[in-house]
């Protein structure tokens, strides 16, 4: 498993001078106001990101052992003071990164044994552009293996690299995925902000459950080059952090083209920097349907989304209720349209590798797993890749691709946006956190939200908190029009100002009655 070493940050600590950690620093006057100057800025970057790394190494390698992070960056500090220094966007803010995206530094793992040595020594585009952007990257994220797309009955935030991601709320409860890591560890204040990846909920569920903001944008907006896939179709990188700006302001550095990616191909239009007028951002006026049929069954989920609402009230929103069903034949269209597309991406991304890989195909991960059963297979099995393994009717898939795509996309929210003149739909993200469970696998709360819509139609979709279960985060969906990123945006700002709510901090400790 890929550790970080307490050592290491302890005398990264130890070594600092000490005029970084208490000595006074010149200041700018200007109109009685102290202005921090260049010099204190970059200092104050150095000193952030290695109070991240000691957060790591307290409360993820030791204390409650979160796992939420397996490769941590111990030069991090000096580059975040060199990244102020240099006068760019991010100004040196130290960021997590989902262990399926590739980055010099580290393996690219996915969360399997397979992938352990796959060293390529590359960034993906969107890496060089956070780093371009003067963002520091402090690590790399555990992760549900596979994008949790390998065997029925899985356990979210489980890989055999990582092991099990817990929550930083409840330490007995799931992160869920796939994008566990990212989400734990911006809860836990590992990082100023971390990127996961989405297929269908891998972003917005766990940001919903670890209390923090996440954001799918529209597919093509961020380069999936380098990227181990899922679905050609589906798949995007995105911001978590704990506030919209903060994600805003990740997304402005790591959207844009990618030649190697044609999904991109108009990225270049929209990628705009996406803090702007999130501040003035009103909902004064504004109409937003309301998916009461995707609020699901949950009293107490109920509750707080029937407070969110009174926000928005309260705000000049005007909240228009909407009675849909989701057609079930999306659903079934969309997993064979994942089988048959992972099928082919991860043999195209396995070939590409410059690394001595044991695989080059979906058939060879299979071989991989049966000969590594012990520590791959002991919670469950890879009964989607022998699914996906034997899905090659491309006419079939191309016939589940448009229709799963036309009752998301064009017969779904296209169409609920126009026939109730709304500017977005909302639901309840996801319920609370589940208990951990290898044994039996994940327990989802059903029927509350409409990610899938999104997701299928390659549409932005943010979650931001919204208020608990229990001490138990929960989180408010907003969904738009294809390339409505910055509109959402906007709109979820808004609502985080004017949202009443109390929200609670990790606990860092099992789960137990308020």
């Amino acid at each position: 498993m890929l550790r970080k070493l307490l050592a290491l940050t302890t005398l990264a600590l130890a070594a600092m001078p000490v005029h970084a950690q208490e000595a006074p620093r010149e200041t700018i006057v200007i109109a009685d106001q102290r202005i921090p100057t260049l010099e204190m800025r970059a200092q104050d970057a150095e000193i952030e990101a290695l109070t991240m790394l000691e957060r790591i190494a307290r409360r993820d390698d030791a204390g409650p052992m979160l796992n939420a992070v397996i490769a941590a960056n111990n030069a991090a500090g000096q580059q975040a003071e060199d990244a102020v220094l240099n006068g760019t966007l991010l100004s040196g803010r130290a960021v997590l990164v989902k262990d399926n995206i590739e980055t010099v530094e580290w393996p690219t793992t996915a969360g399997s044994l397979a992938l352990a040595d796959n060293r390529t020594n590359r960034d993906a585009p969107l890496i060089a552009r956070l780093r371009a952007a003067g963002g520091i990257v402090l690590g790399k994220t555990n992760l549900s293996e596979w994008a949790n797309f390998r065997g029925d009955n899985s356990t979210s935030g489980w890989s055999a690299v990582g092991g099990q991601t817990k929550n930083p709320y409840a330490t007995d409860r799931n992160a869920c995925g796939s994008s566990s890591g990212s989400g734990a560890a911006v809860a836990a204040y590992f990082a100023w902000a971390a990127i996961g990846t989405e297929t269908d909920g891998s972003i917005t569920c766990p940001a919903s459950v670890n209390g923090v903001v996440g954001f799918k944008p529209t597919v093509g907006l961020v380069s999936r080059t380098h990227i181990v896939p899922l679905s050609s179709s589906q798949d995007t990188a995105g911001p978590m952090a704990r506030s919209v700006y903060d994600a805003a302001l990740l997304l402005s550095a790591i959207a844009g083209s990618d030649p190697a990616d044609p999904a991109t191909a108009a990225a270049d239009e929209y990628a705009i920097n996406f803090t702007q007028e999130l501040g003035s951002a009103s909902l004064l006026g504004r109409r937003i349907g309301v998916l009461r049929n995707q609020v699901g069954d949950d009293p107490r989920v109920t509750a707080v989304f029937e407070q969110a609402l009174e926000d928005l009230r309260s705000a000049g929103a005007q909240l228009v209720d909407i009675e849909y069903e989701m057609d079930e034949s999306m659903w079934a269209d969309e997993y064979t349209v994942l089988l048959y597309e992972f099928r082919e991406g991860i043999a195209a991304y396995l070939q590409s590798s410059p690394a001595d890989l044991p695989a080059r195909d979906l058939a060879g991960l299979i071989a991989f797993n049966e000969e590594h059963a012990a520590q791959e297979l002991r919670w469950f099995g890879q009964e989607v890749f022998l699914a996906a393994e034997q899905t090659t009717d491309r006419e079939a898939y191309e016939a589940a691709r448009a229709n799963s795509f036309r009752l998301a996309g064009p017969e779904g929210i296209d169409r609920l946006l126009a026939e109730n003149q709304v500017e977005f739909l909302i639901a309840p993200t996801e319920g609370p956190a589940w208990p951990i469970d290898l044994v039996l696998g994940d327990h989802f709360a059903n029927g509350i939200g409409a990610g899938s819509l999104a997701a299928i139609a390659g549409y932005p979709h943010l979650t931001v908190p919204m208020g608990d279960v229990e001490g138990l985060p929960v989180g408010l969906s907003f969904i738009g029009a294809k390339w409505a990123d910055h509109a959402i945006l906007q709109a979820g700002a808004a609502y985080e100002r004017v949202r009443s709510v109390t929200l609670p901090e990790p606990r860092f400790a099992p789960w137990e009655p308020e």
